[in-house]
């Protein structure tokens, strides 16, 4: 039952930065662990990082050492933190709440596109 919208997608340089943003609304935010996704045409959509209510993170082997996942429990809010941006970065990318399992959660952002120039 947990609405997402995110925003803060755009067009970087590589090695520039960008900041995304996924605001929930509709259920209890902070006991809700939380997850980014993305998803380039023709593949399949692959973790980027999750994070629990205590704040544990945890990220792809892609992203590791670049990105960071926060959140801001009073906000409703889970950011990601996007530096040293590289094309193979480019995609949609998707918030997701309330882990099931795996891949599959409760609900889903409507996602925001990531381009990122050479």
């Amino acid at each position: 039952q947990v609405q997402l919208v995110e925003s803060g997608g755009g067009l970087v340089q590589a090695g520039g930065s960008l900041r995304l943003s996924c605001t929930a609304s509709g259920s209890i935010f902070s006991s809700k662990v939380m997850g980014w996704y993305r998803q380039a045409p023709g593949k399949q959509r692959d973790l980027v990082a999750t994070i629990t209510s205590a704040g544990s993170a945890n990220y792809g082997d892609s992203v590791k050492g670049r990105f960071t996942i926060s959140r801001d429990n009073a906000k409703n809010t889970v950011h990601l933190q996007m530096n040293s941006l590289k094309p193979e970065d480019t995609a949609v990318y998707y918030c997701a709440a309330d882990r099931i399992r795996g891949s599959i959660w409760a609900s889903w952002g409507q996602g925001t596109q990531v381009t990122v120039s050479s």
